[in-house]
């Protein structure tokens, strides 16, 4: 049974797993519409009420396929995506204005293809793609969109927090300005573990947590010497030396998992997701799945018992503070 977590304090549950839909833009290599239209249904079949998804994938590609497959159902499953800044540095730069990279007339004219693109009259979760502290003192692009709000066409306001300053949208949730975070955390980053949880729960802001595989490392699957496609975006992020240094760590991991006796029940990929569960203020872990075969293997997660206390206490050690590897090597 796929359990279902609140979404903060905002009335909503979630499922516990979440459907991320990168793939679905063919940034992680070929991905047939075919593939991608029969894992979603089998998610959505199985209990999954949270998909998220993004312009920038694929150039709306992902964002078409999900209003493909929810045309054909009656359930309503919670759909969050996205608005990306302006051209201009990514992650946003301390110098960078929000007047020239979420101008109130450029966000509503990108919600409103964020609507067009998914078929419906209101997003249920728009997130602001990536943010700086830089905007703090004067988180104009917010108040639009909290207008956006009170007019109907969102239902929930959300920031998808930069992997290298996390922290940074606390403000934002102490002062009721977004109703959900996203969040990289898991078993190498487990940096907001140090304040912007419990700020999610004193401030009652939902939290969904992505790369909790670690773009796929975390399953174990990978060998140093792995390549990966010339379309797949993870080319450049294990780019030179990674994937041999990301291999070793998560033997060391796997070596953990061993000297409690877990091996023969948890998978590495059940453990990872297990670990970014594990915090009270989750609400869901998004997790990219390309195929039924994923769904089955992310889903089953689920119904698995949480991993003992003890050995959440020895995978801490696990931290790793590695800069950002999305911009390349």
């Amino acid at each position: 049974m796929l359990k279902r977590r609140p979404l903060g304090d905002h009335g909503l549950e979630v499922s516990e797993i979440g459907f991320g839909a990168w793939a679905f833009g063919g940034e992680w290599g070929e991905q047939s519409d075919k593939d991608s239209v029969g894992a979603l249904h089998a998610a959505l079949d199985a209990g999954v009420n949270l998909i998220d998804t993004a312009p920038g994938y694929g150039d709306g590609r992902s964002e078409r396929v999900i209003a493909q497959v929810l045309a054909s159902r009656t359930d309503h499953p919670l759909v969050a995506t996205k608005t990306p800044p302006a051209p201009g540095p990514w992650p946003p730069s301390p110098y960078c204005r929000w007047q020239d990279r979420y101008s109130a007339a450029y966000l509503r004219e990108n919600v409103q293809q964020r609507l067009q693109q998914l078929g419906t009259e209101r997003i249920d979760l728009l997130q602001l793609h990536t943010w700086t502290r830089a905007w703090n003192e004067d988180p104009q692009p917010l108040l639009v969109l909290r207008r956006m709000k009170e007019e109907g066409k969102i239902r929930l306001v959300g920031v998808s927090a930069p992997e290298q300053d996390p922290n940074s949208v606390i403000p934002l949730m102490q002062t009721g300005l977004v109703d959900v975070v996203q969040v990289v955390f898991n078993l190498f980053q487990q940096e907001p573990a140090a304040e912007l949880f419990a700020a999610a729960e004193e401030s009652g802001t939902g939290v969904i947590v992505r790369v909790a595989l670690d773009e796929g490392a975390l399953t174990g699957k990978y060998k140093a010497d792995h390549q990966f496609a010339e379309t797949d975006f993870r080319r450049a992020y294990f780019a030179g030396d990674r994937m041999e240094r990301t291999v070793k760590r998560v033997q060391a991991i796997a070596d953990d998992v061993a000297r409690f006796g877990l091996t023969e029940r948890y998978h590495l990929a059940d453990v990872a997701l297990k670990f970014a569960l594990s915090p009270s203020a989750v609400s869901s872990v998004v997790v990219g799945m390309r195929n039924v075969q994923q769904v089955s293997q992310n889903i089953a997660t689920s119904s698995l018992p949480d991993l003992p206390e003890a050995l959440l206490q020895v995978l801490q050690r696990h931290n790793w503070h590695r800069g950002v590897w999305y911009a390349g090597k």
